[in-house]
């Protein structure tokens, strides 16, 4: 495995802008000074919020499609770069979403603060393609507030292991695994993409480094942060450093809780899945050391009827329910996502 040196954050000091020591609002008054004090406290509170709202949104809302449009579509990273111009989340309140998470019983909301086709929705020197740049507005912050006035958690996605924009993440050609995920399948390689030996790598790890820098010194006190998706990790484990990348982010934030997929080496705080926990055969050792561990299991809103059995499935496994709602083009939610989050807690008799 390749020796990464942490890579320095440009433009914030070690404090940030001093947000980092903020106090994590949404966990209950009790002592948890010290750093292991503070996480031990973020995982009782995730192991008993039971309930949270993850935020679908990006720049492929604009094509009416979920966030893998580019890659099965295979959308020329060029002009799949060309929709940032009509990136604009006049429809994204963030102050209405939190009081919507709030009155359908939600513990925390989860927000994607980069996935794999790059767009950040977070000020960030490391690319232009971001929100900030498109729209002048930093949703993350807006979401960061906004569940911090209510004491709410805030839990951050970001796309670790699967990148279809970064000139220097590696090809599908040296996945194991049969994994083609961290590539869409063009005909011709884009002349964006300069990915040619593994020492190439180093190049992503680090701005992968810095903008994790960026989020966890920036935005605090964040519930938590999901890297993504684990099977990109498990095609390539000796491309990424992530027991550094867990040092760097829990120096930020002690009390962050960290996740990746069912896990990469055991040193997770939790365990996330879509609809139901079915390790890969490789992350055997990780989910059995993450055993007794937090669980989430992610699961759409989509169709409403389908709830009480997703509901029933997270209690079975024992796992939080985190419910996926796909946002529209200008970030508002589609009536049937709201009629059903409002409908919420009668499902589960609260």
């Amino acid at each position: 495995m390749f020796v990464v040196a942490a890579a320095g954050l440009a433009g914030c000091s070690r404090k940030g802008t001093g947000r980092a020591d903020e106090a994590q609002v949404y966990l209950p008054n009790e002592e948890g000074d010290d750093a292991g004090g503070a996480l031990e406290l973020a995982r009782r509170w995730f192991l008993d919020a039971r309930y949270g709202l993850f935020l679908q949104y990006g720049v492929y809302s604009l094509l009416g499609r979920g966030p893998m449009v580019q890659f099965v579509d295979r959308i020329p990273v060029s002009r799949y770069t060309d929709l940032m111009r009509s990136f604009d989340p006049s429809g994204f309140d963030a102050e209405a979403i939190a009081d919507l998470a709030v009155s359908a019983g939600m513990r925390y909301i989860g927000f994607p603060a980069r996935q794999a086709d790059g767009f950040c929705m977070f000020r960030t020197i490391e690319t232009d393609f971001n929100s900030l740049e498109a729209s002048g507005r930093d949703l993350v912050q807006e979401l960061a507030d906004a569940c911090r006035a209510r004491g709410l958690g805030l839990l951050l996605a970001y796309s670790y292991a699967a990148d279809w924009r970064h000139p220097y993440f590696f090809p599908a050609a040296t996945a194991q695994l049969g994994w083609r995920g961290g590539r869409p399948a063009y005909d011709v390689r884009p002349p964006e993409y300069k990915f040619e030996r593994d020492e190439d790598f180093l190049h992503y790890i680090r701005f992968a480094h810095n903008q994790l820098q960026e989020i966890a010194y920036r935005y605090a006190a964040l519930a938590g942060i999901r890297l993504e998706p684990v099977i990109g990790y498990y095609a390539r484990p000796d491309l990424f450093p992530v027991g550094q990348t867990y040092a760097i982010l829990r120096e930020a934030q002690p009390g962050l809780l960290i996740g990746f997929g069912v896990g990469a080496n055991g040193e997770e705080d939790f365990a996330s899945a879509a609809d139901e926990f079915r390790p890969l055969p490789a992350a055997a050792a990780a989910w059995q050391a993450n055993q007794g561990k937090p669980l989430e299991l992610r699961a759409s809103l989509r169709p409403p009827a389908e709830l009480p059995g997703k509901l029933e499935a997270s209690r079975a496994a024992g796992a939080n329910l985190l419910l996926v709602a796909q946002l529209a083009a200008d970030g508002s939610f589609a009536p049937a996502d709201e009629r059903a989050l409002r409908e919420f807690p009668r499902l589960v008799g609260a």
